[in-house]
């Protein structure tokens, strides 16, 4: 992909594909779009799935370790590309200015409001899913006035946010202990995808997207960020565990698992019961909304990111293999609705949260939830441009044409 291409972005376009690329269904994608996006949008949408309707992590082997991966770590990606998205809308490499900047930043305003009514729309159908389409919206709206800082800046606004405000929320939530919640203050405090310790992975996104990733160097240096990040989240929580006196011991009896040896990457521990004691700060569990856990899950989300954009590039055949990963993420608004439609609608049928209970087990489901959405997708994107839900999107920010 050469650099006048990347530059060369259209803000219409709700998710990105590689401009020379085919898109997936075989015809020419919009200019601009880099198919690696899409692709790590797909892996994320499908990590989603795995948590949601597959086998409990408790399996063990292969499948267990490849869940306990995706818990946590996709929906982290999928923020982090939200990030990225948001920058395409607002002009990437260079933000927009003048009546088209203006016009971006209230498609971007408009799209947050839908997400947010979206998400309490799909929550209200009271599935298991923990819905994160309003978290979105709001991050979008509190991430939207950086939109024009630079690489740099937003990386230093990240690192601040992933080092600051987890000691927040741990206040705040000890705070309102009892107290009662609702609204605004699920979104940003006591919800399951709190939004003041989700800012940090959409920030991070919107760093990267600003950078020239044509530029040589620049995804070596980005794959090497993003595993020090990995190691140092992961790494500095296991130490810690190991370290503080008494950390271990009051993880477990918090959670009430026998043991907690594991808090440092997987949530086999459980979530606290009760009372959060100060050693849970020390824990990179998956939605652990702690330091170490924003720091290691963004540097999964910044190497699976690298990794994509690379494979894209360089690797053409593998690329058409996965032609229908990518077309779920250009669809990925679409496909992530339906599947939370499906198990309301399917979900008393099919879901088996057991090993050995009769019915259809939960890795059958999973496969057939993962080849419905790529099947679907491949089809819709060969004759249509944007997902039926990403089509309404684009729809409804149409008013902001008319901003002068």
């Amino acid at each position: 992909m050469t650099r006048t291409v990347e530059t060369q972005v259209r803000d219409r376009a709700p998710s990105l594909v590689d401009a020379r690329a085919p898109a997936p269904g075989g015809r020419r994608p919009s200019p601009g779009r880099l198919v690696g996006i899409d692709l790590a949008r797909g892996i994320a949408v499908f990590g989603m799935y795995a948590v949601h309707v597959g086998p409990d992590v408790t399996v063990g082997g292969p499948v267990g370790f490849a869940l306990e991966t995706a818990s946590g770590r996709s929906s982290a990606l999928f923020a982090f590309l939200a990030g990225f998205s948001l920058m395409i809308i607002t002009g990437r490499p260079r933000p927009r200015t003048g009546r088209a900047g203006r016009q971006a930043v209230a498609r971007v305003a408009i799209r947050a409001l839908v997400l947010l009514i979206l998400g309490y729309a799909l929550t209200a159908l009271d599935t298991e899913v923990n819905v994160i389409l309003s978290c979105y919206g709001l991050l979008f709206l509190t991430a939207l006035p950086l939109h024009r800082l630079r690489a740099p800046a937003l990386a230093l606004v990240a690192a601040g946010g992933a080092l600051v405000l987890p000691q927040i929320l741990y206040l705040v939530r000890a705070s309102l202990e009892g107290g009662g919640t609702g609204g605004l203050a699920d979104l940003l405090f006591t919800g399951n995808y709190p939004a003041l310790t989700w800012f940090p992975f959409l920030v991070a996104g919107m760093a990267v997207a600003r950078l020239d990733l044509t530029r040589p160097g620049t995804r070596p240096r980005l794959v090497l960020t993003g595993g020090a990040l990995a190691a140092l989240g992961y790494g500095s929580s296991w130490l810690a565990l190991h370290l503080v006196p008494h950390a271990l011991p009051a993880v477990a009896s918090a959670t009430g698992a026998g043991s907690a040896s594991s808090a440092w990457w997987s949530d086999t521990a459980g979530e606290p019961q009760g009372r959060v004691p100060p050693a849970w700060l020390l824990v990179a569990a998956p939605h652990s909304e702690t330091t170490f856990s924003i720091v290691g899950n963004t540097g999964v989300a910044l190497c699976a990111v690298v990794v994509c954009l690379a494979v894209a590039d360089r690797m053409p055949r593998l690329t058409r293999l996965a032609r229908p990963v990518a077309a779920v993420g250009s669809t990925a608004l679409s496909v992530y609705v339906l599947h939370i439609i499906a198990l309301w609608f399917f979900g008393d049928v099919w879901y088996v949260p057991a090993v050995g209970e009769d019915g259809i087990s939960a890795l059958t489901v999973l496969f057939a939830f993962v080849a419905t959405a790529m099947v679907l997708a491949t089809l819709w994107t060969h004759r249509f441009r944007r997902g039926p839900l990403e089509h309404l999107l684009h729809t409804a920010t149409r008013p902001a044409e008319h901003v002068r």
